[in-house]
């Protein structure tokens, strides 16, 4: 099944690692001046292992985990620790270059695209699919929420069964009412 980006190119391309798709992209074009920028803006010395992490997570045009990005870095830079990974991950999100992504499977997932998108989440395989609709980004925040609470935000998960997981031989579980 192809994902689209919303500019209408086809994100087909898989790479070897984890199943998760990856983009053919060139260090310099994952790591523009706006990366570097942000990072000096934060506080944040731009080293080559954080420009790795980000070439790595912003070549993956799915959701990946920590672990992923690690193993993608480590082959450049094998002394890396996975700590030192997911916790540049979780500063990148901290300070709005990436965003972590909510996750079915309790894994930690992160999101490059800071565009406005929603998700769709397969329950069976953990398949994280963005989806962009207008209907979606209009849907109103109830007042009493917005009273309450300072909204930043909001994005539209819908669960599903993937048609790669979706097959005639294969059972569905009882819809979640909700």
């Amino acid at each position: 099944m192809s994902c689209f980006t919303g500019d209408g190119r086809d994100r087909t391309e898989h790479c070897s690692a984890g199943g998760y798709r990856m983009a053919s992209i060139k260090v310099a074009e994952a790591a523009p001046w706006d990366f570097i920028g942000e990072c000096r803006r934060h506080g944040l010395k731009v080293t080559p292992q954080r420009m790795a992490i980000y070439s790595a997570l912003k070549g993956c045009v799915e959701h990946p985990s920590a672990d992923f990005v690690y193993r993608q870095v480590k082959k450049e830079f094998p002394g890396i620790s996975f700590e030192t990974v997911n916790r540049t991950l979780l500063t990148f999100a901290a300070i709005g270059l990436i965003s972590v992504v909510e996750s079915t499977s309790g894994v930690r997932r992160f999101d490059p695209d800071m565009k406005s998108h929603h998700h769709l989440h397969c329950i069976r395989c953990g398949r994280i699919i963005d989806i962009r609709d207008e209907g979606f980004d209009t849907i109103d925040v109830p007042g009493q929420l917005s009273e309450m609470y300072r909204i930043v935000g909001k994005r539209v998960v819908l669960h599903m069964i993937c048609p790669d997981c979706l097959t005639p031989e294969s059972s569905l579980p009882e819809t979640v009412q909700g």
